[in-house]
């Protein structure tokens, strides 16, 4: 059976496959971070940034339902188009279902090769939180 998160991670990679070169996929991924809901100055707090990003990121979650929901924002257009990325894999997903899947997107779209080791450390770090939250959701 497929998850919702194992879904959306096939439709992204089918729609990055629609784009020739890598500048293509880096314009698309801005033109996904301009689009990130508007994130409240109240909860661009220390306690809600993620560490080991070379950017500032800020980073919320939220349990409704039995399901995780996300909020997120970062002053580089790059990493909130990353940004917006995750929140499509893993916003409003059941906890068990983030655990259970692994990120092949990341391998799939090439984006360690093609993100600097910093964007690619944040994106780690990213990853991590929001494993972290759904851990912490489950238990």
């Amino acid at each position: 059976m497929t998850s919702e998160v194992q879904a959306a991670q096939r439709e992204i990679v089918e729609e990055f496959s629609l784009f020739e070169d890598w500048m293509d996929r880096y314009q698309y991924i801005i033109d996904l971070g301009r689009r990130l809901p508007e994130f409240p100055e109240e909860l661009r707090t220390e306690e809600n940034r993620i560490r080991g990003c070379q950017s500032q990121v800020w980073f919320v979650a939220e349990k409704r339902d039995g399901r995780l929901y996300f909020r997120a924002i970062s002053d580089a257009a790059i990493v909130s188009g990353l940004i917006a990325l995750l929140l499509r894999l893993y916003s409003g997903r059941e906890p068990q279902d983030i655990l259970e899947t692994s990120p092949d997107f990341v391998q799939a779209l090439q984006l360690e090769s093609h993100l600097s080791p910093t964007r690619s450390n944040g994106l780690s770090s990213m990853l991590r939180a929001i494993r972290g939250y759904a851990a912490e959701a489950a238990a």
